[in-house]
């Protein structure tokens, strides 16, 4: 599939949304999970929706992978949407214990003066490969939710109990229908969300290599040790490569292209690649090695902290 083009709604989506709507009356607060990278993108607004005024606690997870100033602007700009609005880490677990003292304190509040009390019951919700299982997992204390670095892990619906004695209803991720930005689709592939399979990796992994270039040039530099990002617009556009360009648009545009009317960013594609010895036979520059790599390091964080969609703040 190409990216202009990048829709996906399984069956299970489908159903996790109509799990959404019946359960919800059984629950007195709902966690919603975002990727810190991604605020906008990964949040689904039929979750919204759904969940109308039910109390809510928003979760930015992943914040360890995302640029430390826009984790705190993200808490700031979103903190009139939620009663609270936290980083997790929930692959390391910090931030669990913040959480974990709210949900305690809502809990509280939720028995005020009752002579019976009630286990506060949670539903957390959000898109594929947030980190939502492994939030679970944290909150239980033990593995009682899959995880997975690919979407789709979670299959159906799971009540849980945490050591609190709170109870827990999972729920799948759940994308939309149709992505009326193309720039969400994009975001979302980039981190993840959406199935490597069914993507075209090399012009994912150039369009992210375009966005680094402008917005992260010094990050992409150091890891790839580049001298300088073309799509920055930095350094000579009239360098002779030192390898065997072979036909670059047969991976990426589908036609020849001169060297001097090649992309930027697909230079620095290319250079990424010379400077990790990514070639085919021939010397001629391995796309596919080249884009799995880029997309594998950011999604790991080995680039460095970034954040894709960055805070707008109200003065």
């Amino acid at each position: 599939m190409a990216i202009d083009n990048i829709n996906w709604y399984p069956g299970h989506m489908k159903k996790t949304r109509e799990l959404i709507a019946e359960n919800l009356k059984l629950v007195d607060l709902v966690v919603e999970v975002l990727d810190a990278r991604i605020p906008v993108s990964s949040r689904n607004p039929v979750i919204g929706e759904l969940t109308g005024r039910k109390p809510r606690i928003i979760v930015l997870n992943k914040s360890d992978l995302a640029d430390a100033a826009q984790n705190a602007a993200w808490c700031r700009a979103l903190a009139g949407e939620a009663q609270q609005v936290l980083t997790l880490d929930s692959v390391k677990g910090k931030g669990i214990s913040e959480l974990l003292k709210s949900l305690e304190a809502y809990q509280a509040n939720l028995n005020e003066g009752r002579s019976r009390k009630k286990n506060l019951r949670l539903m957390i919700v959000g898109v594929p490969n947030v980190g939502k299982s492994s939030l679970i997992n944290r909150l239980t204390g033990k593995k009682s939710a899959r995880t997975g670095d690919k979407p789709g892990v979670t299959r159906g619906k799971q009540w849980l109990t945490l050591v609190s004695g709170m109870q827990l209803l999972d729920t799948p991720g759940i994308l939309w229908p149709k992505f009326e930005d193309r720039q969400v689709g994009i975001r979302l592939a980039f981190c993840g969300s959406i199935r490597d399979e069914i993507l075209d990796q090399e012009t994912l992994a150039l369009e992210l290599i375009r966005y680094l270039g402008r917005d992260y040039p010094q990050l992409l530099k150091d890891r790839y040790k580049l001298e300088w990002i073309r799509g920055a617009g930095e350094g000579p556009t009239d360098a002779e490569p030192e390898w065997e360009a072979a036909d670059p648009a047969d991976a990426i545009y589908g036609g020849a292209a001169d060297e001097d009317e090649k992309d930027p960013a697909l230079l620095d594609m290319e250079e990424i690649a010379r400077r990790r010895g990514f070639f085919l036979a021939g010397k001629r520059i391995d796309y596919t090695r080249t884009a799995r790599t880029v997309l594998d390091e950011f999604r790991a964080g080995k680039i460095g902290r970034i954040t894709l969609e960055k805070a707008v703040l109200q003065k």
